[in-house]
Order: structure tokens, then sequence, then C-alpha cells
């Protein structure tokens, strides 16, 4: 069974940092493509990140580029979101997301490329 666990949610002021780190098991995903997406309150959920398989592809929302990083160790089958400058539109729940095949790099920050999902990690950011 395919399970993806986030972690590293929480409440922190505007300007702050935090960590997001997803876990995955039941299966390697050293070679397929992950990402993070999030939801906010009343919003639909939306991209925020993606790395391709052998991490030299990233790619990033505009609200969240030059703030924050994608990164991966697929020898420990873990996707990390490293989050600076946080700000209050941030807020959200964070998902971790991975597809069950190799997808193009141009579809990462397509929401319906990807197939497994975690159970979303709350960032509280407030000012």
């Amino acid at each position: 069974q395919v399970q993806l666990v986030e972690s590293g949610g929480g409440l922190v002021q505007a300007g702050d940092s935090l960590r997001l780190s997803c876990a995955a098991s039941g299966r390697s995903f050293s070679r397929s493509a992950m990402g993070w997406f999030r939801q906010a309150p009343g919003k639909e959920r939306e991209f925020v990140a993606a790395i391709s398989w052998s991490a030299d592809s990233t790619d990033y929302a505009d609200s969240v580029k030059g703030r924050f990083t994608i990164s991966r160790d697929n020898a420990k089958n873990t996707v990390d979101l490293q989050m600076n400058s946080l700000k209050r539109e941030d807020t959200a729940v964070y998902y971790c997301a991975a597809p069950k095949r190799m997808i193009p790099r141009w579809t990462m920050k397509n929401q319906f490329a990807y197939d497994y999902w975690g159970q979303g990690t709350q960032v509280t950011v407030s000012s």
C-alpha cells in the first residue's frame, strides 16, 4: 500500500521559515517526479512546487519563486519543501503528491498528473 506522509507544518509568524517533509512508503518513487500542492480555505488546490525524478529540473508557482525550495532524497524516498519568508497568503494545507508512472516534465505542475496524495499538513502564517 502506497502512502505519502507529510510533516513539518505549524503556526509561524510572517517572515519565518518552515521545512515540510514528505515520506513515501509502499514503493520507490526514485523514477517519479514529485510535487507539493496547497489548498487554502475556500480556494481550490493549487500547484506549489515540483521536482523531476533526477532532481535536475524543478518548477515553482510564481507566488513562491525565490522563497521556497523543493528537494528530494531518492535513497530515503523523501521530498522536502523549504519555505522561507513566509507570508499570510501561504496559509494552507500542503499536500505531497506523486504519479504512478513517469510523467513529462511539462506536466509536473498539473495536479491531475498525480495519483498518490498525502493527507496534508497545515501551515498557518500569522502577521
